[in-house]
């Protein structure tokens, strides 16, 4: 390999790709008259950046995260979503030497378990598969009281889709016998990393007091019920999820909280 004695740059152009489906290709269709000529008269090459190839499951999108990792890394980095499903798969997170003995200290307790995070199965900062090993690892455990704190997605999944993963999960907690929503809130307030302290506010308040801007006896209700309020999934205001008259969920001292993301 030569070595280059002149000036080199590394530009990232977050989002750009190549597909060779010109309909709907925003990038075909643009006028790029410097990228062209640097397509056909330069040397190039095409890298896949999702998938396998970036350590994420097989047919999972790519993110910013994954490709600036692998840019500075120079190798494939398994990610976390990648280890905790292939620990799930290989049953080896229902043994984790952390998890495990802080369920098991909370079954005989009796205190209650506390899930919260992002709702999704977009696969950047969290995945629903996690949360339904979660809810397994809890009836493994013996654990009574298990309450879900979800945050909706709506960024790196379609605006008006959590519907399909509240029910996804309420199946599962009917199917095993344990476990149920307490609140849902969209990201936009959950997971703000702007430092605009009043939408942290809104959902701290919503796990930690059971404070809510609106309440609901059912998660699809109450989602359904933001969408007529015009709100798309990650603008979900903070929602109780508790019938009427009866006291919303709050953490208890000593009570166990798992962040899914």
């Amino acid at each position: 390999m030569s070595i280059v004695d002149h000036p080199v740059m590394l530009v990232v152009l977050d989002g750009w790709g190549h597909s060779e489906d010109t309909e709907h290709n925003a990038i075909y269709r643009a006028k790029t008259p410097t990228w062209d000529r640097l397509w056909h008269k330069h040397p190039h090459s095409l890298i896949r950046c999702s998938g396998n190839d970036v350590g994420l499951p097989a047919q999972q999108m790519g993110n910013s995260e994954v490709g600036h990792m692998h840019i500075g890394a120079g190798r494939t980095v398994n990610q976390d979503l990648t280890r905790i499903s292939q620990a799930i798969v290989k049953r080896e997170f229902f043994s984790n030497s952390v998890l495990l003995p802080a369920f098991e200290r909370t079954a005989k307790e009796k205190s209650a378990l506390h899930i919260l995070g992002l709702l999704s199965p977009g696969g950047v900062h969290s995945h629903e598969e996690h949360l339904l090993a979660l809810l397994d690892l809890a009836q493994q455990t013996t654990v009574k009281h298990v309450y879900i704190h979800a945050f909706m997605d709506g960024r790196d999944t379609p605006p008006k889709s959590a519907i399909y993963s509240i029910q996804r999960i309420q199946e599962r907690c009917k199917i095993l016998g344990i476990g149920q929503f307490a609140s849902i809130v969209g990201r936009y307030y959950a997971m703000d990393r702007n430092k605009n302290w009043d939408r942290t506010q809104a959902a701290y308040d919503l796990i930690i007091s059971g404070k809510g801007s609106y309440q609901s006896d059912d998660p699809e209700v109450a989602l359904n019920q933001a969408y007529s309020r015009g709100e798309t999934d990650e603008f979900v205001q903070a929602t109780t999820i508790v019938a009427e008259g009866n006291p919303a969920v709050r953490v208890e001292s000593g009570d166990l909280i798992v962040f899914l993301n």
